[in-house]
């Protein structure tokens, strides 16, 4: 009985880790200075450890340049993923991993989620692509045809979206649906060329606030720092708690890591009692999935 109590009582938690960091490029420098983060958070004792979106060199993605789709690789053949393979297993850390993703005659802006054991766990290819000034996404990439994606690791379900994903509540709905008790958001977004004075920073935070508020979890976002051709990366990357507060956050041009324990049986209390999920009316949703 005394064993049983005490069993009872144990709480879990999870340490996850935002790496926030400038990326000009080119490749291996960039990897290098991500895997020397990584390392720095494992040491701190995250678990899971987020790097920024597309981190294998500057956002290409300001321009249209047909050269550049020569940079994409197979998953399994990618630099960014199988060097953050290498440290996840020399670290026992789990890594989502974005990456630009050739498939055959196909592109992807495409997550690939490492495991502890330096295996890759599956894939997610980011569903919303941006298409406008200074995100010309569309040019390079296929819409997702992987449907959202939760993994299991060290004792938890996580969801992983992608940038652009981050303003759709659906997404986040989705991956919580699924089971998932903490949502992951790789990104890079800075400065809207068409008008150098709009700051999207904190309409950018509260939309994943209010992800964490309305699914009762935390939410991890990671971002690059620094300017890139005509574009100023804002950084603000940050973890919230399961009422949407901020318990970790940088500025716009701070690197480094932010690292949080989170109590995940609290969480899973406050979302049991909110009853959010209770009072849902899945019948009265039908037009959400209308194309029209």
């Amino acid at each position: 009985m005394r064993r049983l109590a005490y069993i009872r009582s144990m709480t879990r938690t999870i340490s996850v880790a935002a790496l926030q960091l400038a990326l000009p490029g080119p490749v291996q420098p960039n990897i290098d200075a991500v895997a020397a983060f990584v390392e720095e958070a494992a040491a701190k004792g995250a678990q899971i450890v987020l790097p920024p979106e597309l981190f294998e060199g500057p956002y290409f993605c300001q321009v249209e340049e047909e050269e550049l789709f020569a940079n994409a690789r197979p998953t399994a053949e990618h630099p960014s993923v199988t060097a953050m393979q290498a440290l996840a297993a020399k670290l026992n850390v789990a890594i989502p991993t974005s990456f630009f993703e050739k498939d055959g005659p196909h592109y992807y802006n495409t997550l690939a989620m490492i495991g502890p054991d330096g295996g890759i766990m599956g894939t997610y290819r980011k569903s919303h692509i941006p298409d406008g000034p200074g995100y010309e996404e569309k040019y390079y990439f296929r819409p997702g045809n992987t449907g959202f994606k939760v993994w299991d690791v060290f004792g938890t379900r996580i969801g992983v979206g992608v940038c652009w994903d981050q303003w759709y509540p659906e997404c986040a709905r989705a991956m919580a649906l699924m089971g998932g008790e903490l949502l992951f958001y790789p990104t890079a977004i800075g400065s809207e060329p068409y008008d150098a004075d709009l700051d999207t920073s904190r309409m950018w935070r509260r939309a994943m606030q209010g992800h964490a508020v309305s699914n009762c979890m935390p939410v991890i976002a990671a971002n690059r720092i620094g300017a890139e051709g005509e574009a100023n990366f804002y950084g603000h990357s940050f973890i919230t708690d399961e009422w949407g507060d901020l318990t970790q956050s940088f500025g716009a041009s701070e690197a480094g890591v932010l690292i949080e324990t989170i109590d995940l049986d609290r969480a899973a209390k406050h979302r049991a009692g909110m009853g959010f999920f209770r009072d849902r009316r899945p019948q009265l949703y039908a037009r959400l999935a209308e194309d029209i």
